[in-house]
């Protein structure tokens, strides 16, 4: 079995920690709540995808110009004073950032300053061992890194259009002009490279301080890469793209029970044949990729890796899409060459067919139980969702970060379902118990591995979803209060893990 025994932990995305500067980062806060984990009994940490995020797609992690790239939003100020790479004066602002919220506009522009400075001092080299580690990270990283850091320099140039946009010689990467480009544009491009040394020689150090307390990361991995990327724009053949790079099929999922028109994602969708041609390198770094960051993966979307519903890319709905089959079962059998262990969950949420759980057995993934999905028809008893029915090889959720937290969704339920979470548990529910309840119904599951997010532990309402799904704005914002995940939730937490054999 993949989670080798019986196992809690939190969902935080770092986004949500608290800290000075008006975004959780890979600081001393990130440090602190690892050891609040341990002291809590906890064993994994969950969080969201890690690579950057723009305003354009709503700060939305699941949306990023690079599938490997790191979040510089994420890098902390802190830890470059420790490097010398900034002055403690240097962190003083007249910026008043809000405790609550993320505001990316506002973080964005105080923080490139801090890159920009603690850049011109990196250059003037007078640490050797941060220089040695960034040449090695170079050298690491650089099936991708090159790619995407031109990219970065190059859509500055542009005025942040979409390569599509861009001259031609450039978007068609010819060889001479790119070369001339790049060293025209040299300073940017290596102040993009820095930014991602200063991310991932964070991310390890702090990966490292949690591997001594054994915390184990629970990543995650979109199926799909944004178009204007520099994943599309690096291997155009490896995406449904016309002549002049435009997608001409883009992804979604069809109509169902929560909307009549499906939703339009419009992300390009693979070209299977010609990723095959070479064994699906991409895919397979990709995948490696993230299986190196993290202890454990969930894979978004999982369905996909057996079948994808395509939509032409000049309808406006996703109506009359069709669906299509993928070789998940090819790239997850060369993939488990390479990781024999398999850590990976399968998001099997949604409309799930046979060849789906066909593909999810052949690999023995653990897929996921959402319980505030539990209790919302007259056939809940039979849901999948209810504990009675979970099994062992799983992960059991009382709600994720597209779900409304336990506290809001009972607030808007309708009567007869939280009739039934009363009958189910025999408790006089309100507003201020559910949370409790539905945790303790999580945490006693036969599912191996019982993941809780802040918010539910808090018992918070509406105020703290972190992300409502076909909304476009207001999303990915909500920060947990410095001191709110108090002792008195950490001795919960540690006497029901305790209690629930955890």
């Amino acid at each position: 079995m993949i989670i080798p025994q019986r196992s809690a932990g939190l969902l935080l995305h770092i986004t949500s920690l608290p800290s000075r500067f008006g975004i959780g980062d890979l600081g001393p806060e990130a440090y602190h709540f690892a050891d609040q984990l341990k002291e809590a009994g906890q064993r994994y940490w969950q969080i969201l995808p890690l690579n950057p995020t723009e305003g354009g797609y709503g700060n939305s992690p699941y949306s990023s110009h690079s599938a490997f790239a790191g979040n510089p939003l994420l890098i902390s100020p802190e830890l470059l004073v420790q490097d010398g790479l900034l002055q403690e004066e240097d962190l003083e602002t007249t910026e008043a950032f809000e405790e609550q919220r993320v505001d990316y506009d506002k973080v964005t522009r105080f923080k490139l300053g801090l890159w920009r400075k603690a850049f011109e001092n990196f250059k003037k080299g007078s640490d050797k061992s941060l220089q040695e580690e960034n040449e090695a990270f170079q050298k690491e990283h650089r099936a991708w890194l090159l790619d995407f850091t031109y990219f970065a320099a190059f859509k500055k140039r542009f005025e942040d259009r979409s390569w599509v946009e861009w001259p031609d010689e450039i978007k068609q990467r010819d060889p001479q002009s790119l070369k001339e480009l790049a060293q025209e544009l040299s300073e940017e491009i290596a102040f993009e490279e820095f930014l991602q040394f200063l991310f991932y020689r964070q991310w390890e150090h702090l990966k490292q301080h949690c591997h001594k307390k054994e915390i184990c990361f629970f990543g995650d991995m979109p199926f799909y890469v944004s178009h204007d990327s520099a994943d599309v724009w690096a291997n155009p053949r490896f995406f449904k793209l016309d002549e002049e790079g435009r997608a001409t099929a883009v992804s979604g999922v069809p109509p169902d029970f929560f909307s009549e028109t499906g939703q339009l994602w419009g992300t390009p969708v693979f070209n299977w044949e010609e990723l095959a041609k070479d064994g699906y390198k991409w895919w397979l770094l990709r995948l490696d990729h993230n299986l190196r960051l993290f202890g454990l993966l969930r894979l978004d979307h999982f369905r996909a890796f057996s079948a994808y519903w395509e939509v032409p890319a000049s309808e406006e709905t996703a109506i009359n899409g069709k669906w299509a089959k993928s070789p998940g079962s090819d790239i997850l059998q060369r993939v488990q060459q390479k990781h024999p262990e398999m850590p990976i969950i399968a998001e099997d949420l949604g409309e799930i067919d046979q060849p789906v759980r066909d593909l999810i057995k052949q690999f023995d993934l653990p897929g996921m139980l959402v319980l505030v999905f539990a209790f919302g028809d007259d056939k809940a008893f039979e849901s999948s969702f209810i504990p009675h029915n979970h099994v062992q090889n799983s992960v059991v959720y009382t709600g994720t970060h597209d779900n409304s937290t336990v506290r809001a969704w009972f607030e808007e339920a309708k009567k007869d379902d939280k009739n039934r979470l009363s009958e189910y548990t025999f408790h006089k529910l309100t507003k201020e118990n559910v949370h409790e309840v539905m945790n303790r119904l999580a945490l006693g599951s036969v599912a191996q591995l019982a993941v809780l997010p802040v918010q539910d532990v808090l018992g918070l309402g509406k105020e703290a979803i972190m992300n409502k799904p076909s909304t476009a704005n207001g999303n990915w914002e909500w920060r947990l209060k410095k001191g709110q995940f108090s002792d008195k939730y950490m001795k919960e937490l540690r006497d029901l893990t305790r209690i629930y054999g955890r």
